[in-house]
């Protein structure tokens, strides 16, 4: 089964797409949480929308308030709408949506049929339900339910969908250059990441480095980039390929363009906190560098560790995949820096932190955090690297509903032409 969670701001539309379903004989309502049954058991639009206007005006700063999700059965899954309802209840409980209002429609109108959950990811005091691990949470849910109601694995399918995208460079293969290319042209788009050192980073986890190239050429100064291939050890495997072989997006001035703009984003980015909070957490919790990597990549955390020849630590890099984002230790905190690590690991003196009480809308303890049964993805498992399943890098390209991207588009339009 897959799971699609869509974010926005327009709750009327996200109803108006589900409810022309029921009145078209092609859905159904099957479930209706903290929201009032009527009268005749009719329901409108309007009315449901009503519904979800405390909370909606309740809301403090977030931008994306609505949540429309969908959860997709193999097609030669037989599911009955009582299971339908459970799995529903289920999914919107673990995902911390059980308090909150939202309608479960059933969709008949195609192969496959699914249900669409519409909801709020603001509470009633207008607080947003934190969502920095939605994805590995959801995808948790996902594989317990396949097991409960023995519906079929969508592991397989992730993972060619997945291949098609981004895979890691295997220097035994003679297009080393394509390999690289499937990577370096779009990982910018999907992740933030300040610096160089930090985009080499996520690199590493495809086998690749780059490298810069200074020079000059009639005269002028020259500033370039090259891309290498390395093998499962860290080791260069390959001749350097310029940058401009693989598009503007690979060159030093977009880069850096992306370094500045990503440097903006990661001053604000909610998910900071709760990334320091869970590294903090982890120091306190295991007692060496491969269990502390381990609980990490169980939460969707790579951690890459830079060494002299000395075996010094000298920087220390956390690749958090919920949020999309790069981040050296000491960008985090002064207490994560590469010092505190290469103490603890080479000296034997772990750090002594005081973990600061957490706020009850974050709920990311050990007791309920992603566990490692969720990534049964995980490649290389029990390699010192613990790399992270690739194919979670895109996880909105899973279970796409093309019909609803075209009503959307439809929405859009016609405001346009309203405001005109």
């Amino acid at each position: 089964m897959i799971a699609k969670i869509g974010k926005g701001s327009n709750m009327y539309g996200a109803i108006l797409y589900n409810q022309q379903k029921v009145e078209n004989e092609n859905g159904a309502v099957l479930l209706l949480n903290k929201i009032p049954d009527t009268v005749d058991g009719r329901y409108s639009v309007q009315y449901f929308n009503k519904c979800f206007e405390p909370y909606l005006s309740a809301n403090i700063k977030t931008e994306k308030t609505v949540r429309h999700i969908s959860l997709n059965p193999d097609p030669s899954d037989k599911v009955s709408d009582e299971q339908f309802t459970e799995m529903a209840q289920e999914y919107m409980e673990r995902m911390w949506y059980g308090n909150q209002p939202y309608i479960v429609f059933k969709h008949t109108d195609i192969d496959r049929t699914h249900i669409h959950i519409v909801s709020t990811c603001v509470g009633i005091d207008g607080k947003k339900i934190p969502d920095a691990y939605d994805h590995p949470r959801s995808m948790a849910i996902c594989r317990d339910l396949e097991q409960k109601y023995n519906l079929h694995k969508a592991t397989e399918q992730e993972h060619k969908q997945a291949d098609k995208i981004f895979k890691k460079v295997e220097q035994q293969k003679d297009d080393i250059k394509s390999q690289i290319a499937s990577v370096v042209r779009y990982l910018p788009k999907y992740y933030s990441f300040s610096t160089m050192g930090s985009y080499n980073a996520l690199l590493s986890l495809f086998n690749i480095t780059v490298e810069e190239v200074k020079g000059e050429r009639n005269g002028q100064p020259v500033n370039g980039l090259v891309y290498l291939a390395l093998d499962e050890n860290g080791n260069k495997a390959s001749n350097p390929f310029k940058a401009s072989l693989f598009g503007k997006d690979a060159g030093v001035t977009q880069l850096q363009k992306h370094f500045e703009q990503s440097n903006e984003k990661m001053k604000t980015i909610p998910a900071r906190s709760v990334l320091k909070n869970t590294i903090e957490l982890a120091i306190h919790t295991t007692n060496n560098e491969e269990e502390f990597k381990k609980q990490l990549v169980e939460q969707g955390i790579n951690t890459i560790v830079r060494r002299n020849n000395n075996g010094r630590i000298y920087g220390i890099t956390f690749i958090d995949h919920g949020s999309r984002s790069v981040w050296n230790g000491s960008q985090l905190d002064r207490n994560l820096s590469a010092n505190v690590f290469n103490d603890w690991w080479n000296n034997g003196n772990k750090p002594e932190l005081k973990l600061k009480e957490r706020p009850v809308s974050d709920t990311n303890t050990l007791e309920n955090l992603p566990t490692k049964d969720l990534f049964e993805f995980l490649s290389h498992e029990n390699s010192s690297n613990f790399d992270l399943g690739l194919f979670s890098l895109l996880p909105d390209a899973q279970g796409e509903d093309y019909e609803e991207e075209k009503f959307a588009n439809q929405m859009k339009k016609r405001w346009k032409r309203r405001k005109h």
